[in-house]
């Protein structure tokens, strides 16, 4: 543990302190499910001052609430591994969902459990390669190294994943050929 320093303690509480009630209160309604909000919250503390060690950040509010989804997201990921729930995956994408209308994010939050409803029906590499494309944004190259597969294999996987959701979409009538 580095030594106390008290022109950091003054810069944290100046700069990071008075932010702390907005990120919980922003963890607790993003993140309603989980409960290690403390937690979350003194490892983003902890990653700002480990970066701010090597230079000056320019948004330390910014800084502090990425960090803090970042590390909710993976807790999530975690509890998915775990449990093997397709509902944590739901709960993790929604958290994106913005607040721009009522009507549209609940329209996309429901587009969005309809395709984790549907990845969750693959096959488990496929649905590990299309969690990972579809859900958290990744690249075919990065879910590859991620993986430690060919990234020609997340193309063709990606490919029989959406051809697969695509089918599950129009069982349950949505997309062409729906008789809904």
């Amino acid at each position: 543990m580095p030594p106390y320093d008290p022109e950091q303690a003054r810069w944290f509480a100046e700069h990071v302190l008075p932010h702390e009630a907005a990120l919980r209160g922003w963890l607790r309604s993003r993140f309603p499910f989980l409960t290690d909000v403390d937690d979350i919250v003194q490892e983003s503390y902890e990653r700002l001052l480990r970066v701010q060690e090597t230079g000056p950040i320019a948004n330390p509010r910014a800084f502090v609430f990425v960090s803090a989804r970042n590390f909710a997201l993976n807790q999530l990921r975690r509890l998915r591994r775990e449990n093997r729930d397709p509902r944590a995956e739901v709960e993790a994408a929604v958290a994106y969902v913005d607040t721009a209308g009522i009507p549209e994010s609940l329209a996309r939050a429901e587009d969005l459990r309809l395709l984790v409803e549907a990845i969750h029906e693959l096959p488990n590499r496929c649905r590990e390669i299309m969690t990972l494309r579809k859900i958290y944004g990744l690249s075919q190259r990065e879910v590859a190294a991620r993986l430690g597969i060919a990234e020609h294999t997340v193309e063709v996987q990606s490919r029989i994943g959406l051809r697969k959701c695509s089918d599950f979409f129009r069982r349950h009538g949505y997309g062409r050929g729906s008789e809904a």
